[in-house]
C-alpha cells in the first residue's frame, strides 16, 4: 500500500525572492551549462545552484557547496521552513507538442520509500548508473529531495483537493515552453487524511524521475531506524487525469559515417525486415497509424524518408520470448530489438550508454540533427499508450530508455522536502 503524507516543505520566502519565477528552473538533466549560467543571471538563489552545483571559491567540492548554501539561504531568509506539514496542490496549464491545450492536476506530497512490487510502487524504464550516484552524492549533502518524483497514481486523489484551490495560489509560475505552474499550499488535516486513505490501496507508477526514486532507496538504506529519510518527494498525477499526456521520444544513430559495412547492414536489415514505403517529410511521422512495429524512417545517407511496417510481428515472440504481449508489441522494444540489436549489434548497455543512439523529442529536431549531420539516420516513434506503460510495469517489466516523455516536466524550486 501506498503511504502519502504532508510534509513540513523548505521553499522559498516569496517575501525575498519576490516570486518563484526567477528561483525555479527545468528538471536538472535537460538544463546546460549555458541554461545555468542564464537562469543564474535571473537569480543569484535560482534553485540551480543548489540542485545542479558546481565548485565555487575554494569549495572544490560541488555537493559540499549545494549543502552549504541551503543552509545560507536558510538562514538568511531566502528559504523557510514550514512548521506545519503540508500538502501541495499543483495545476500545469499547458501547450502539448502537438499543438492541444491541456491542464494536468497533481499534489506534492512526501511518499514511503518501497522496494519495487505489486500493489506498492513500479518503475517502467531501465535506469543508468550515473546519474543515480550524482543524485546520491547531492542527497547526502544537502539532507534534502530538491525535486519531485513524477508518479501515476491508480486511484485519483485530486477531488479531495479541489476545495483549498479556489482562492489565488501561493504562487504562479510560467516557464519557457509557457507552461503556467500554480501551487496552493494545504495545512487542513482532514484533507490530509482524505488523501492519505484515498491513495492507501493505490499502486503508483513511476512516470519521470527514476533515478532519484533509486537514489532515495540507496540513502534509506544507509541510514538506520525510522525518520524523515524513508521518505521521498513526489508528484501524484491520477492516471485518469484528462490533462495527462505522453508523447514520443524519437532515436537518432550515430557513429554510422566512418561505417560503410554498418551502414550496409542497416539498409539490408530494414528492407528484410520491414515493409517499406517512401514517403516525403509531411508522411514520415507514423502517428495514428494502426498495427504492429510502425515507424518513419529518415535517412542521412540519400537524403530520403520511408515509412517502415514489421512484416511478420509473430517474429517477436521469438526474439522476445519469455516478455509480455504489452512489451512484445511496445515500438521501443521492438526497435531495439530488431534494429539495434539485430541489424547493428548494439547491447542494452550500449543503448543505456548512449553509444551510437541519441533522442530527439520532434520530428523536426530529429529532422535538423540528421540534416546537421549529427545523426546519420533517424527513427520517428509513436507514442506509447498510457494503458501500455501500464501493462508493462503490471508484469515486471521495464521499458528500454526514453520510451516515453511525459509533458509537461515538473519544475524544480517549487518546494524542497527535509530528510532529516
Amino acid at each position: 500500500m501506498a503511504d502519502v503524507q504532508p510534509f513540513p516543505a523548505l521553499h522559498y520566502n516569496l517575501k525575498t525572492v519576490g516570486s518563484l519565477d526567477p528561483v525555479t528552473a527545468p528538471p536538472y538533466d535537460v538544463i546546460d551549462s549555458a541554461q545555468r549560467a542564464e537562469l543564474l543571471q535571473r537569480s543569484p538563489f535560482n534553485v540551480v545552484e543548489i540542485d545542479l552545483p558546481e565548485a565555487a571559491g575554494q569549495d572544490s567540492d560541488p555537493y559540499h557547496h549545494a549543502g552549504e548554501t541551503i543552509e545560507e539561504w536558510t538562514l538568511s531568509g531566502v528559504l523557510i521552513q514550514d512548521r506545519a506539514p503540508t500538502l501541495w496542490a499543483l495545476t500545469q496549464d499547458y501547450t502539448a507538442p502537438d499543438g492541444s491545450r491541456h491542464s494536468r492536476n497533481g499534489i506534492l506530497a512526501r511518499v514511503r520509500v518501497t522496494d519495487y512490487g505489486p500493489g506498492r510502487i513500479r518503475p517502467h524504464e531501465r535506469t543508468q548508473p550515473g546519474p543515480k550516484q550524482d543524485r546520491l552524492d547531492l542527497t547526502r549533502a544537502t539532507r534534502y529531495n530538491l525535486s519531485p518524483i513524477f508518479s501515476l497514481t491508480s486511484r485519483d486523489a485530486w477531488p479531495h483537493v479541489t476545495g483549498s484551490t479556489g482562492e489565488a495560489p501561493w504562487a504562479e509560475v510560467t516557464d519557457e515552453e509557457q507552461t503556467t505552474h500554480r501551487l496552493w499550499p494545504i495545512e487542513d488535516p482532514a484533507v490530509h487524511a482524505a488523501v492519505a486513505g484515498e491513495l492507501a490501496g493505490a499502486e503508483l507508477l513511476i512516470a519521470d524521475g527514476h533515478h532519484r526514486y533509486e537514489t532515495a532507496r540507496t540513502y534509506m538504506d544507509g541510514i538506520p531506524g525510522e525518520g524523515a529519510h524513508c521518505f521521498t518527494l513526489m508528484a501524484l498525477t491520477g492516471l485518469d487525469d484528462p490533462g495527462l499526456t505522453v508523447f514520443p521520444t524519437h532515436r537518432l544513430l550515430s557513429g554510422m559515417a566512418d561505417s560503410p559495412d554498418l551502414r550496409d547492414h542497416l539498409d539490408r536489415g530494414i528492407r528484410e525486415a520491414f515493409e517499406v514505403t517512401e514517403t516525403d517529410r509531411e508522411g514520415l511521422d507514423p502517428a495514428g497509424e494502426e498495427g504492429i512495429g510502425c515507424f518513419g524512417f529518415a535517412d542521412g545517407a540519400s537524403g530520403r524518408c520511408y515509412r517502415l511496417r514489421l512484416k511478420d510481428p509473430a517474429e517477436l515472440d521469438r526474439l522476445m520470448e519469455g516478455r509480455s504481449e504489452a512489451y512484445r508489441t511496445l515500438d521501443a522494444a521492438i526497435l531495439e530489438k530488431v534494429v539495434l540489436q539485430g541489424m547493428l549489434g548494439m547491447s542494452e548497455e550500449d543503448v543505456e550508454a548512449k553509444r551510437g543512439i541519441g533522442y530527439a523529442k520532434t520530428v523536426d529536431d530529429a529532422l535538423g540533427r540528421v540534416d546537421g549531420g549529427d545523426a546519420q539516420a533517424a527513427f520517428i516513434l509513436r507514442a506509447t499508450p498510457i494503458e501500455q506503460v501500464r501493462a508493462v510495469a503490471a508484469a515486471g517489466e521495464t521499458m528500454p530508455p526514453k520510451s516515453t516523455y511525459f509533458f509537461p516536466k515538473l519544475l524544480s524550486g517549487m518546494a524542497f522536502n527535509p530528510l532529516s
